[in-house]
């Protein structure tokens, strides 16, 4: 009877559960494609969006569910979109990050994510500015893929036992950097924390997670490092995090790492470290982020409101303004004072026929002068 009762509760939870789905459709590229979307009864002044994404097999009701969102929407007023990966051959549900098994999977889920997120944004009134990614596992590691794709779109990411493929991390240089969250248990077995460079287990080569967030540590040109173990409110778990804090990068920028001791592949909160829920955790990265926004834009110098990147670079350097700044004129000179022809055509100037060495770059703009070292590698 006992085995009956449990199994019968099971299949209950389980009709619940796909009962509540209420998938929309959303077409793109030919394909049929669906969500979930949650807004809350009341949006805070913000207006934001977060996006979160299943893993590998998994689908958008289950994280839906597990990762406790809608509640965290109620709380703190943000929409949230629960978007559904397409099956591959195997019928397994994913994100084409690129596995070294689907060599042959050409879904372009970068385009899909993207347009949905701009259609969330102008038919509910979302803030552009305040669109964000998180995701579990192969949701996670969707989320590195945005970081270096469609940063346009989501200013800011935080995955959740996710690694970046080193393919993706080698065109990543090009990007503008945006503040990254990562949780991450100390033996996840599925993606660990040594990474595999050499693709051992088969979903393809990708570096270890402590160089992944010193890569983007470095890329958001952050110059100190917190490093605290948060409180252990469920000794019973088996584990304990401990909080590494990148900060004062660019833009007030920030990357967040958070080991999971003794935590395997794991969502926090729904199993594993019942210390932290993930899902809260990585809002609260977000929230950060638009405080930071709110609170410096008045702030910022003329240098300061001017990016360049890559740098150093051997071909192109975009150049982003934060502010409403009109360039007027773009100047080069080499190391000696002479003035060099400038190649500047859509916000960027090519230096590939340059020597390597160092440059001075003026920006004559309407609010004044700007002066950079760039540098030819």
């Amino acid at each position: 009877m006992k085995i009956k009762y449990t199994l019968s509760v099971f299949i209950f939870v389980l009709f619940c559960s796909y009962a509540q789905a209420q998938y929309t459709e959303f077409e793109h590229d030919g394909i049929t494609r669906q969500y979930i979307y949650y807004e809350p009864s009341s949006l805070n002044d913000q207006m934001p969006l977060v996006f979160v994404m299943h893993g590998f097999t998994g689908d958008a009701n289950s994280i839906k569910n597990y990762s406790e969102m809608n509640q965290f929407a109620d709380q703190y007023g943000f929409a949230v979109c629960y978007p559904r990966g397409t099956t591959d051959s195997s019928g397994d549900r994913f994100w084409n990050v690129g596995y070294a098994f689907h060599p042959n999977e050409t879904v372009d889920d970068v385009g899909f994510l993207t347009e949905l997120a701009e259609y969330l944004q102008s038919n509910h009134g979302l803030n552009p500015d305040y669109t964000f990614a998180t995701g579990m596992s192969n949701g996670g590691e969707m989320c590195y893929m945005l970081a270096c794709q469609a940063y346009d779109t989501f200013k800011a990411v935080a995955p959740v036992a996710g690694m970046i493929l080193q393919d993706i991390l080698d065109e990543c240089d090009d990007s503008p950097p945006i503040p990254l969250f990562e949780i991450h248990g100390s033996q996840d077995n599925v993606t660990p924390l040594s990474g595999d460079p050499n693709n051992s287990d088969g979903w393809g080569a990708y570096p270890s997670i402590p160089f992944t967030i010193n890569y983007f540590s470095e890329k958001n040109d952050c110059t100190d490092v917190v490093t605290e173990t948060l409180p252990n409110t469920n000794p019973s778990d088996g584990s304990i995090v401990i909080s590494e804090k990148h900060i004062n990068g660019i833009n007030n920028n920030e990357v967040w790492y958070y080991e999971v001791v003794g935590g395997g592949h794991d969502w926090p909160g729904a199993w594993g470290n019942m210390d932290i829920n993930a899902g809260e955790e990585a809002w609260l990265f977000f929230q950060k982020y638009i405080d930071d926004i709110l609170s410096t834009p008045d702030s910022l110098t003329l240098e300061d409101s001017i990016r360049l990147f890559p740098n150093p670079s051997n071909g192109l350097i975009r150049i982003e303004s934060n502010n409403n700044i009109a360039l007027q004129e773009v100047l080069l000179y080499d190391s000696l004072g002479t003035n060099l022809d400038v190649r500047f055509k859509n916000d960027s100037i090519d230096i590939e026929y340059l020597g390597t060495g160092i440059y001075i770059l003026v920006l004559k703009t309407s609010d004044g002068i700007i002066t950079r070292k760039i540098v030819k590698n």
